[in-house]
């Protein structure tokens, strides 16, 4: 077993995020970016670098307004809508090409938006690790709404995204390559950021930003192979079981065994794509004492066996530019447990 790590760290090296900087937007007001959806593996990404946005609710609810300072993740890569929030109808955009990323700009007016637009690539299947423990729209201000004492997290994740702004807009050698790391570093300074919170949402980050819930979480992800049951757990958050499923329900909307055969299969996903791997000994890895009790869970949570598993090619993460382009409509500026056994 891996030495014991933060549970980010460990969530981090279970599920590893590649970021992409795809495209710098500068546009006048009137503006709108209709989003495609993300590929599967996908999410995408925005900050907000001066001026303002306004998300569009799916639900037909109000608008969520971004400010400067604003990094919006959408994890379940779902379609989206931004715009100026005026209602006029949007500028023509224009887009070219840097020697880094694309530039899209557009001849409006009125205020303007310097928006930064990639996405986040994660192998499969521990996408849906991610995808189905975090919320459908995460937002992180960098600049503190409350105007209380800027946390540790806050600056250094201000200071990323000054540099991500410096290496777009300068076009210098090697940017591409700075402004991709710097993409990757960005999503594990918003989930840390994000779960700093005192109203994180739901998921993953309301666990961890619940100090009796976060021992249980750190144990699962560094010791999914141990026999965990919910007394277990509960007495590692000193609480009885009762109340350790209650927080658990309330929290992630699921089960604490659910989470910890989501946890397995990820990493039995990734183990069994080793040439080396041994299903018996992957099935002992991640918790199960035996390779058929672990096939079946296998089975149910993946959808094939792990046989099948191995055999399918590894899918390519990275879209192809016409492919980008094909959803755009006026603008579209980014790439964008089984039970223990």
């Amino acid at each position: 077993m891996a030495p014991s790590l933060d549970w980010l760290s460990r969530l981090l090296a279970i599920v590893p995020v590649r970021g992409r900087l795809d495209t710098h937007c500068t546009y006048g007001a009137p503006w709108r970016i209709d989003q495609p959806g993300a590929e599967v593996g996908e999410m995408a990404y925005h900050v907000v670098l001066a001026g303002s946005a306004a998300l569009e609710d799916p639900a037909g609810g109000p608008p969520l307004r971004l400010s400067a300072g604003d990094i919006l993740l959408l994890p379940h890569g779902e379609a989206h809508v931004l715009h100026d929030g005026g209602g006029t109808p949007a500028m023509p955009a224009h887009t070219r090409s840097g020697r880094n990323l694309r530039i899209s700009e557009n001849a409006g007016m009125g205020e303007r938006l310097d928006m930064l637009c990639g996405h986040f690539v994660l192998g499969r299947p521990q996408d849906r690790l991610l995808r189905d423990y975090l919320p459908s729209r995460l937002v992180v201000r960098t600049v503190d709404p409350a105007g209380t004492a800027a946390s540790g997290t806050r600056e250094v994740l201000a200071s990323l995204v000054l540099l991500m702004r410096q290496e777009a807009i300068t076009d210098t050698l090697g940017g591409q390559a700075m402004l991709d790391a710097l993409s990757t570093a960005l999503f594990a300074l918003t989930l840390r950021l994000a779960s700093e919170g005192n109203a994180a949402p739901v998921g993953l980050l309301a666990l961890v930003s619940n100090a009796r819930l976060a021992p249980a979480l750190s144990a699962l992800l560094n010791e999914p192979d141990r026999p965990w049951t919910l007394p277990a757990l509960a007495r590692l958050c000193s609480m009885s079981r009762a109340t350790a499923a209650r927080r658990f329900q309330d929290a992630l909307g699921r089960s604490a065994s659910e989470l910890l055969a989501d946890i397995r299969m990820t990493l039995a996903a990734g183990e069994l794509r080793k040439p080396s791997a041994v299903t018996s000994a992957v099935a002992g890895t991640v918790g199960y004492q035996s390779e058929a009790a672990f096939q079946r869970a296998f089975k149910q949570r993946m959808g094939m066996t792990p046989a099948q598993w191995r055999r399918l090619p590894q899918p390519i993460a990275r879209r192809s530019a016409s492919t980008l382009l094909k959803g755009e409509v006026q603008n579209v500026c980014c790439d964008r447990l089984s039970k223990h056994e």
